[in-house]
């Protein structure tokens, strides 16, 4: 693979995003331990409610994504990263850690960066693939689908096989291949 590619092949002293695969429950802690070693990491929360028998509570904050969390780093500071408590491991295939693509991280920190109701959504490999025209959020891609009366704009990072869904208003939205059309012909 070239040196630019996914898989760790660049040099060791170029940072670049990484996904970790975390401890149940342990993200935030493992987060915070890292910004303590001087570690840049993206850890996205969501509020949601939680209901017990005796109480319920608003503003409860969650992982976006359970049980992952992003650090930029180097691949000379790895073990440094996997020996922090409460991380197992950095996601990796055939044993090199796969960079995360910045556009990715880019995602993730628009969409957290917005008032917008986001939740954890299972990830989908099919479905009609859609890009945003108008708001916030405006020239995102991702897939559609319709709950509860309202549609939600499904963003995907392939790398984890995990989603968040958005809430959108269905006029702001066009099918991808329209929007791919329209760049070919300006």
């Amino acid at each position: 693979m070239s040196e630019n590619g996914i898989f760790g092949q660049n040099s060791e002293r170029r940072p670049a995003w990484y996904a970790l695969y975390t401890k149940h429950q342990h993200e935030k802690s493992a987060a915070d331990l890292l910004v303590r070693k001087q570690f840049e990491v993206l850890s996205p929360l969501y509020s949601s409610t939680r209901r017990w028998k005796d109480r319920t509570k608003q503003g409860v904050l969650l992982p976006v994504f359970p049980c992952y969390l992003f650090v930029h780093t180097t691949l000379d500071r790895k073990l440094e990263v996997v020996r922090t408590p409460g991380i197992f491991s950095m996601v990796s295939s055939g044993g090199l850690a796969c960079e995360v693509p910045e556009q990715d991280i880019q995602m993730v920190r628009k969409i957290c960066s917005e008032p917008s109701r986001i939740e954890p959504h299972p990830y989908l490999c099919t479905g009609e693939t859609v890009r945003v025209r108008t708001g916030p959020f405006a020239g995102l891609s991702g897939v559609i689908t319709r709950l509860k009366n309202g549609f939600r704009v499904v963003l995907s990072i392939a790398l984890l096989q995990k989603s968040v869904a958005v809430e959108l208003d269905a006029l702001s939205l066009e099918p991808e291949s329209r929007a791919a059309a329209q760049v070919c012909s300006n």
